[in-house]
């Protein structure tokens, strides 16, 4: 199952630290992610300035539960970068589906 993830960083003061801090490790899992075929897409959510204020991700779980899982260790998470979070289910086009070396239909 696809979805849609598309979050928010804080905008206190030490927003930007904080997302600074976990990148290196919000980056190496998103890079096995890759790998195991669970990330799709992902791309930082720029201001005008260009500054990274959110994240939007296309993943591939088997359900919501396993997403959650991840969710659960995911650096922006557990590190406080992420201040909202919105998922939903989507469908890759066929135009995308081999963006990926494991993609699956």
């Amino acid at each position: 199952m696809q979805f849609l993830l598309i979050a928010h960083d804080g905008v206190d003061e030490a927003a930007a630290g904080r997302r600074l801090a976990a990148r290196e490790a919000h980056i190496k899992l998103g890079d096995e992610m890759v790998a195991a075929g669970r990330m799709r897409f992902g791309t930082a959510v720029l201001d005008d300035e260009g500054r990274m204020i959110g994240s939007m991700l296309v993943l591939d779980f088997p359900s919501r539960a396993e997403l959650d899982g991840w969710l659960a260790v995911e650096p922006y998470m557990t590190g406080g970068v992420w201040e909202s979070v919105d998922i939903r289910p989507c469908a890759v086009g066929p135009s995308f589906r081999g963006m990926t070396a494991s993609a699956r239909n």
